[in-house]
């Protein structure tokens, strides 16, 4: 059996003890509980397990694992790893990841405390980061499905508008709104392109769906991904993306991490099907008819590139294999 671990971040109360259940339950009934980006890989595994019509557990507790099982365990970006696997004592090796930590610095005895055989990283430069630490034997990519069910767009599209702005820039924001976002805005101003802004944590996934169903086109704007849910989903909507692609790991905790300087992207998942990327406000500006050409004449076709790469059974195949190679007895 397969046994799949994702442990959601403590709700501590607001404002006297035991409201965080009223107010779990009252957004409940008002569908506004938000789906972290690690949440959404856990249930796009389950998804992708069911498409294949593979068993599998969810929590089950440690003491009850059996000797045969296979153990997946996913964190939360907000849950700490140490916190997920506390009580583990079983034999078990574990397939872990996506999660458990922001950096292998910060755990860099996690194979030796826990019978980890394979920690996942969904794309290849944050795998070639985790490979400096843990090794390459013990280190793997496993990119997550996207739902192209959910996420597929309409026989007749009813555009209103040219542009949908995904604005998740993380950090410096001050500086990074006079450099980058609000150049962009003026750019499109003066090109004339109507454009709606979503700024990330601030919107519902099914006012997002909406907007995507809408736009013509997207500019992402984020300093870099792992996967980019929210990328990978309009591109299933065949939105075309313009993105900004820094190249560079801009989280101020990289000096932290005393690993101030290595490669990033922020669209890890994309190609010339997709649409075209920009490295600040001077290659938007440079770039931005030809990419808005591309968009008019049609020329391309983001949901295929997702559809070839990216489909829950697709993921779910992958983990598969992975698991083939830690538990080749099962």
């Amino acid at each position: 059996m397969i046994n799949i671990y994702f442990r959601k971040t403590p709700v501590g109360y607001k404002f006297i003890p035991g409201d965080r259940h009223v107010i779990r339950f009252l957004k409940s009934l008002l569908n506004i509980r938000p789906i972290t980006g690690i949440e959404k890989v856990y249930l796009n595994l389950c998804k992708g397990f069911d498409e294949l019509n593979i068993p599998y557990t969810k929590n089950l507790p440690f003491d009850q694992i059996k000797p045969e099982d296979a153990v997946i365990v996913l964190g939360d970006e907000l849950y700490q790893g140490r916190d997920v696997l506390k009580g583990y004592q079983q034999p078990n090796r574990i397939i872990a990841g996506i999660g458990l930590l922001t950096h292998p610095s910060e755990w860099p005895d996690l194979f030796e405390q826990y019978p980890i055989a394979k920690y996942l990283q969904h794309c290849t430069w944050a795998n070639n980061l985790y490979i400096r630490y843990y090794g390459k034997n013990r280190c793997e990519e496993w990119p997550a499905g996207i739902d192209t069910r959910k996420w597929t767009p309409e026989e007749h599209p009813d555009k209103k508008f040219d542009v949908l702005v995904y604005n998740k820039i993380r950090w410096d924001h001050q500086h990074q709104y006079t450099v980058l976002r609000n150049p962009v805005l003026k750019k499109l101003d003066e090109l004339g392109l109507s454009y709606r802004e979503v700024v990330y944590g601030k919107y519902l996934e099914k006012d997002y769906f909406q907007l995507l169903k809408q736009c013509r086109s997207m500019v992402f704007l984020c300093e870099h991904e792992t996967q980019g849910f929210a990328c990978c989903e309009a591109m299933s909507m065949n939105v075309p993306v313009f993105a900004w692609n820094p190249g560079l790991c801009m989280d101020p905790n990289r000096f932290i991490w005393n690993d101030p300087v290595f490669e990033t992207s922020s669209v890890p998942f994309f190609d010339e099907n997709c649409g075209l990327t920009f490295t600040d406000a001077a290659g938007f500006n440079a770039q931005i008819e030809e990419f808005w050409q591309g968009v008019t004449k049609n020329k391309y076709h983001p949901r295929t590139y997702i559809l070839e790469n990216l489909t829950l059974k697709k993921s779910a195949g992958r983990m598969l294999e992975i698991m083939a190679e830690v538990y080749p007895e099962a």
